[in-house]
């Protein structure tokens, strides 16, 4: 079946889009970028096994709109750009097929960046940077406690989500202490994992649910958590619901039965359609847009780029993210608009759409 891609319904007035193909390696890849207005266009590397081409090119294409989103609302210089591998990373995950991506990658001359996502390690990201100077993500960034460490963005992005939740709790309750507050987290992998340190850490209580039985009974071991089922994390009496696995956590089904009044998480995409955010507004519920809250990956990965790394300045960006929030809340209290799309009017003031 050929792919139209003008008709894709994430389509949205996207840059450019390429396919990648090495007969060798049996690669097959997709790059799309977005918007270059504010610089080239940054986005992670994800391999998945998608069903389909369409289904590569859509999260493609949806997942490089919401880099040009992230970047802008964390004041980068750079635009928004995702790049995808269609294959099963247990599998098929060889340095000779990240050798023949860095090629793709480097044949669009430096408009796409590329850094780590699902599916792909740093380890990976170094092979991929023998063959292209576009890529970072992989040496620097930050440990839990804000410490220089090799390239995994995972820790900035959770730190980044802690302070994030601490601003809608502020803003909710008038108070960002954790003592006596119930957080649900969905997915304790990289990223899920390392936020339930912080919020173990500051006292909070903590449920977890994971696809992977094995990383949510750690987390329950580490941190003293309750474990429930991955299809029901979301229904459980909590003061945070935090999702971070995949995306469309909020969705017909899952919205219906939502039992915290804040949802902030690390996932992208976590509204199934734009409408569900109105929906949670409806229902009193207090929405941290995803790529506000979680964009402490992509600060700390740019800034890779820089020879001349600094972890404090990185740290400070990322605990930013808390200021961000309460503005586009203070926002949308004077508009009386859903916190996301105060969100997506600031960014798209600032990479030259409004």
């Amino acid at each position: 079946m050929v792919v139209n891609v003008f008709d894709n319904v994430a389509f949205d007035g996207h840059e450019l889009l390429s396919y990648g193909h090495d007969e060798r390696t049996g690669l097959r890849a997709i790059i799309a970028v977005h918007n270059t207005f504010r610089g080239p266009g940054l986005g992670g590397l994800r391999m998945w096994p998608y069903g389909s081409w369409g289904e590569a090119v859509t999260d493609a294409l949806r997942l490089s709109r919401g880099m040009t989103y992230k970047n802008a609302m964390a004041d980068l210089p750079l635009g928004g750009g995702k790049a995808v591998i269609i294959g099963d990373p247990a599998r098929q995950r060889s340095p000779a097929l990240m050798h023949a991506m860095g090629r793709f990658i480097d044949r669009l001359n430096g408009v796409y960046i590329t850094a780590e996502d699902s599916g792909v390690s740093v380890e990976d990201l170094r092979h991929l940077a023998e063959c292209t100077a576009y890529v970072t993500g992989v040496k620097g960034g930050l440990d839990a406690d804000g410490r220089e460490r090799s390239g995994d963005p995972s820790p900035a992005t959770a730190l980044g989500v802690f302070a994030g939740i601490r601003a809608c709790l502020l803003e909710e309750r008038g108070s960002d202490l954790l003592n006596g507050i119930t957080v649900s987290i969905q997915g304790v992998g990289s990223v899920g994992f390392r936020l339930a340190e912080h919020l173990h850490a500051a006292g909070a209580a903590l449920v977890v649910a994971d696809v992977d039985r094995a990383r949510a009974e750690r987390a329950a071991s580490a941190f003293g958590a309750r474990m429930v089922a991955p299809g029901r994390i979301h229904a459980v009496p909590a003061d945070v619901f935090a999702p971070c696995a995949m995306g469309a956590a909020i969705n017909d089904s899952t919205l219906r039965e939502l039992n915290a009044p804040i949802v902030a998480g690390a996932a992208n995409n976590q509204l199934a359609r734009p409408e569900h955010g109105v929906m949670l507004q409806e229902r009193g519920i207090r929405y941290a847009p995803d790529y506000v809250i979680n964009a402490g990956g992509v600060i700390d990965v740019s800034a890779q780029r820089d020879p001349h790394y600094d972890a404090d300045a990185v740290r400070s960006r990322v605990l930013g993210i808390a200021d961000t929030l309460r503005d586009i809340f203070r926002r949308a209290r004077a508009s009386g608009q859903p916190p996301e799309e105060v969100a997506d009017r600031m960014a798209e003031e600032r990479f030259g759409r409004r």
